[in-house]
C-alpha cells in the first residue's frame, strides 16, 4: 500500500453478539485525509463499528476497505503499519514509563515482532513524543500521569506506528476542556485519514469534517458537518431541544442545548 491516507469504505458491515445484532447492514465512508467523527446515542454501535474497523472483531458479513484493500485480507504487519487505534481504556499494570508505551508503536516497522528495535526507531520515539507535545514526560511512569497525559502517549505511540489511518474511541473522555482542545488540535494538524467516535457534539461540530450518524447499529445518514448536524437530526436521533448555529468566528455549526423533546420526556415517564 503506497503511505498516503486512504479512504475508508465500510460496506454492509453486520455483527451479532449471542443474538444480538450489534451492526446492521452498515455503509458508510470516512474520505481520505478527513476528520470524521461517529456519533450517535450511547449502545447505537460506535466503538463496535470502530472496533470492526481495526480488526478487533470478525463482523458476520460485509466488509471494510481500507483503499483499495479489504482490511480483513491485509498482513498483520502491513495492517499494523497502515491502521493506529487509540481505545478509549487503556491500562497497564507494568511500571513502564512513557517512552516504553511509545516504544511499542514502532514494533510493526522491527524486521521481526521479537528483534531489537530498527536503526532509526529511537529518532521515531522522540519525534513521536514532540508531535503529542510530551517531551518532558518521557521518563514517567505511566501510572503517575493525569488522564489527558495517558491519552497523550497513547496518541504519541500511535504516531510512532507512522499510520495511514488513525481510529479514535471517545478520545476525550475524562479530560478537561483545554486538555480536549489541545488533543484534538493534535490529531487535525497530522492530517491523516481519521475516525473518532465522540459524545461532544460541540466538539464534533467544531473539529469534524464529515459525520456518520448510527441509531440502533445502524446508519441514520452521514455526510459533510454542516449539513448533517441539524435541529431535526438532533431531535430525531438524540430527543433534543436544541437551536444549531453558524459560530460567530469559524461559521461552523454550533450546538445549543434546550432539553429534551417533550416526547422524550413521555417516554422517561
Amino acid at each position: 500500500m503506497s503511505h498516503h491516507s486512504p479512504e475508508i469504505l465500510v460496506e454492509d458491515v453486520t455483527w451479532s453478539v449471542g443474538g444480538t445484532t450489534i451492526l446492521d447492514g452498515v455503509t458508510c465512508r470516512a474520505p481520505s485525509r478527513a476528520f470524521t467523527g461517529l456519533i450517535g446515542p450511547n449502545g447505537s454501535g460506535k466503538t463496535s463499528l470502530l472496533s470492526a474497523a481495526a480488526r478487533l472483531v470478525r463482523p458476520d458479513c460485509g466488509r471494510v476497505m481500507i483503499g483499495d484493500d479489504p482490511a480483513a485480507t491485509m498482513p498483520r504487519r502491513e495492517f499494523a503499519r497502515t491502521v493506529a487505534l487509540v481505545e478509549q481504556h487503556s491500562s497497564t499494570e507494568l511500571e513502564l514509563t512513557v517512552e516504553q508505551i511509545v516504544e511499542l508503536g514502532v514494533i510493526p516497522h522491527r524486521g521481526g515482532w521479537a528483534r531489537p528495535a530498527a536503526v532509526g526507531a529511537a529518532e521515531v520515539v522522540t519525534e513521536s513524543l514532540a508531535m503529542a507535545g510530551i517531551t518532558d514526560l518521557r521518563h514517567r511512569l505511566w501510572q503517575s500521569l493525569s488522564g489527558g497525559e495517558k491519552q497523550k502517549t497513547q496518541l504519541a505511540r500511535a504516531f510512532a506506528q507512522r499510520p495511514c489511518v488513525l481510529l479514535l474511541d471517545e478520545p476525550t473522555n475524562h479530560l478537561d476542556v483545554s486538555a480536549s482542545l489541545e488533543l484534538l488540535d493534535l490529531i487535525r494538524r497530522r492530517g491523516l485519514t481519521t475516525v473518532a467516535a465522540m459524545h461532544d457534539l460541540n466538539l464534533a461540530a467544531m473539529y469534524c469534517d464529515h459525520l456518520v450518524v448510527l441509531r440502533e447499529g445502524r446508519v441514520v445518514t452521514e455526510g459533510p458537518t454542516e449539513s448533517v448536524l441539524t435541529e431535526e437530526l438532533l431531535a430525531d436521533v438524540y430527543g433534543l431541544d436544541a437551536i444549531v448555529t453558524p459560530h460567530p468566528r469559524t461559521g461552523r455549526p454550533t450546538v445549543t442545548l434546550c432539553g429534551v423533546t417533550s416526547n422524550t420526556e413521555r417516554s422517561i415517564l
